[in-house]
């Protein structure tokens, strides 16, 4: 039985992989190691492990309402005992968050095999970019979700026999469960729908350095649109969430059409997107999984600048009078007919058996694949 051992740090990389775990969880030949740290674990971000349906092997306590480098550190040094203890057999990790990149270092450092999830891709308006393509170069397994993703995983010298392009396992999640009726929703949140609703969700910009600023165009421009439903999720751990923070507990106190919620979880969150006309924000959720919906995505500024987009997302600079026309704009067009290009079928079973049966043997000798590139 192999020893695999997920970490979880965030209400989003859960309800990506939630399936996958529980299929885990499931599988004879897979001994699940699920451990959950950084926003899980504080109760300013929502407490969000409570809605954690596997068994929880560890909770991980990074302080993650510090400055991320104090996180960051106590990731490293807390998950390198966590792995002595453990012992697993591989590592597997979703994306590019900041405590991830520590608890990447970690395994890496106790010479544990990695698999890493959503590598590849370009985010260059945000930090995230620089701490994905970093886990890439730790990581032994790789499950991208587009091929240009594989192509570019491939470019930074990971051997190509190691990386599957296998899709969005957030994609698959959409198509396998169940959403929740209108008015299950409306009781779940304790907010009465209207005839327009918006969904939306704002992060920092970690490398713009303007995130109240930015959010504050955007409440600006919510502020003109008192006919319209507005249900708003926290923003993530990132450095200059506190000002967000504020800014979102003013608002809604002052709008009784806008609804604030720490942390929808999964269902509430793709069923809040189903009963939305669009998503508005910064969050690559709105890139990658709401198309699916046939819904459009209003997204803001350059936190996402450089990931492949459906043709259902609508871009706008953080000005107010260009939300606004971005939001007009997605009444005005018909996307019954997106393409979703993160999706592909078997996402989570493909990935299952690859980390099942691909042979760990040697694996943490990595070859850098050199393309021959003449500089």
């Amino acid at each position: 039985m192999r020893k695999i051992c997920v970490v979880t740090s965030t209400r989003a990389d859960y309800g990506i992989m939630s399936r996958l775990i529980d299929m885990m969880e499931q599988d004879k030949d897979v001994e699940l190691q699920l451990v959950v740290t950084g926003m899980h674990l504080s109760e300013k971000f929502g407490s969000t492990y409570e809605e954690i349906n596997a068994p929880i092997e560890k909770k991980v306590d990074i302080q993650i309402e510090k400055e991320p480098c104090v996180s960051l550190a106590l990731a490293i040094e807390k998950f390198s005992n966590v792995f002595e203890e453990l012992k697993p057999d591989l590592l597997m990790v979703l994306g590019d968050r900041y405590e991830i990149f520590g608890v990447a270092q970690a395994g890496m450092l106790n010479n544990i095999p990695i698999a890493h999830i959503h590598g590849g891709e370009i985010t260059q308006g945000a930090i995230d970019d620089a701490i994905r393509h970093s886990i890439t170069k730790m990581s032994h397994l790789h499950f991208t979700s587009c091929e240009e993703y594989k192509k570019r995983v491939i470019q930074l010298g990971e051997q190509s026999e190691r990386v599957f392009n296998v899709g969005s396992l957030g994609v698959e999640n959409i198509k396998k469960v169940p959403l929740m009726s209108k008015g299950e929703l409306e009781e779940s949140i304790n907010f009465k729908l209207k005839d327009k609703n918006l969904l939306v969700t704002f992060h920092p910009v970690t490398l713009e350095g303007n995130s109240a600023e930015q959010f504050k165009e955007l409440l600006s421009a919510l502020n003109e649109l008192s006919d319209t439903g507005i249900i708003i999720t926290a923003p993530n751990s990132d450095k200059g969430n506190e000002e967000l923070f504020v800014l979102i507990e003013n608002f809604v106190k002052t709008h009784q059409n806008a609804k604030y919620i720490k942390s929808l979880g999964m269902k509430r969150y793709l069923s809040a997107i189903h009963y939305a006309d669009a998503v508005v924000g910064n969050s690559s959720s709105g890139i990658i999984e709401v198309p699916s919906f046939k819904k459009p995505t209003i997204n803001i500024g350059n936190r996402q600048f450089g990931r492949i987009q459906a043709k259902s997302i609508i871009n706008c600079s953080p000005q107010k009078d260009d939300i606004l026309r971005a939001i007009a704009e997605c009444y005005q067009k018909d996307f019954s007919d997106v393409v979703n290009p993160y999706e592909k079928n078997d996402t989570a079973q493909n990935i299952l058996e690859i980390i099942k049966t691909f042979k760990l043997n040697g694996i943490i000798n990595k070859k850098f694949n050199d393309l021959g590139v003449k500089l």
